[in-house]
């Protein structure tokens, strides 16, 4: 083979990497709306996130190579709500001009206070901004919500790639859709028992109101939230009145605290949910899998102790 055929079949091997080009470099600050925008996006964008899987947005400290990524996006995608406030600092910092979306836009965001009277939790005190409950995502109906307003960003910054995206986003809002009714299906069956759920720190008000659950939590809204004692010998009373058989521990929370009321009260931890982050590896490494995860910890039958 000659060296001029040679030189040609390499540029012909190139041509599809370039065509693969992404149109768009995104930023997201969390891992979950990074899944999202990814769904969304393709093979047109390159998604990257601040936090990543396994990592908590509440104890985020951003180092300059962070701020050296902010500059380089086409695109910034937060949650607000209060959620990952930090990201107004880092856009200074860098003085990046370019879009910033807010992802829970079009949400009606669920106050700390609305979250006690509808789930009747212990008195604690709330952290985040205005009192308002930063964990709209997970009632599948907000995610939908989401879906639509990073798929209208990313239309507006890549007009080219629109169908791509209108596309794309429509897939995944069926696959959201029928999530959506496997949950509110699935609770619906449980018995009044195993409604209420025990957890470290107040993340679950929307996912609670959509599918008819109570949840109790002896911190805040954020999982860095001390509670006091008052507020825990409280829970525990309430607990033992309740007769609750189960706790819950959660990925990115210390979990000794829920261990303790466990032991006071005689419930077994019935296993761990996700909230504030998706997993690293496993079934909940994606958004529609950690809504799974959560739905078989809280549906499963609870495994009787061995003596």
């Amino acid at each position: 083979m000659t060296l001029r055929w040679l030189v040609a079949l390499l540029l012909a091997a190139l041509v599809p990497l370039a065509q693969a080009e992404p149109a768009l470099r995104v930023l997201t600050t969390f891992s979950i709306l990074q899944d999202f925008t990814a769904q969304i996006g393709g093979e047109r964008v390159a998604v990257s996130t601040l936090v990543g899987p396994d990592e908590d947005a509440h104890a985020f400290d951003p180092r300059a190579s962070d701020i050296r990524r902010l500059k380089d996006a086409d695109l910034v995608i937060r949650n607000g709500l209060g959620f990952d406030p930090w990201i107004a600092r880092m856009v200074a910092a860098a003085r990046y001009a370019g879009p910033v979306v807010v992802a829970s836009q079009d949400i009606a965001p669920l106050s700390a206070a609305h979250a006690e009277d509808d789930h009747a939790k212990a008195g604690h005190a709330h952290d985040h901004d205005a009192d308002v409950d930063p964990h709209a995502w997970l009632d599948v109906r907000n995610a939908m919500a989401y879906v639509r307003t990073i798929a209208a960003a990313l239309a507006a910054a890549d007009p080219a790639g629109t169908e791509h995206y209108q596309r794309n986003a429509l897939a995944y809002l069926a696959r959201l859709d029928a999530l959506d009714a496997t949950l509110k299906t699935t609770f619906a069956t449980l018995p009044a028992s195993r409604r209420t759920v025990v957890t470290p720190h107040d993340a679950f008000g929307y996912f609670a109101r959509a599918y008819g659950l109570t949840f109790l939590a002896p911190a805040g809204l954020s999982n860095e939230a001390a509670p006091s004692a008052r507020a825990v010998a409280a829970l525990i009373e309430q607990l033992r009145r309740l007769k609750v058989d189960r706790v819950f521990i959660e990925t990115l929370t210390d979990d000794r605290l829920i261990q303790r009321i466990g032991q006071e009260t005689g419930a077994r931890i019935g296993g761990s949910l996700h909230a504030d982050a998706l997993a690293r590896d496993g079934l909940a490494s994606t958004y529609i899998g950690l809504m799974t995860h959560n739905l078989h910890a809280l549906s499963a039958d609870p495994v009787p102790e061995t003596r």
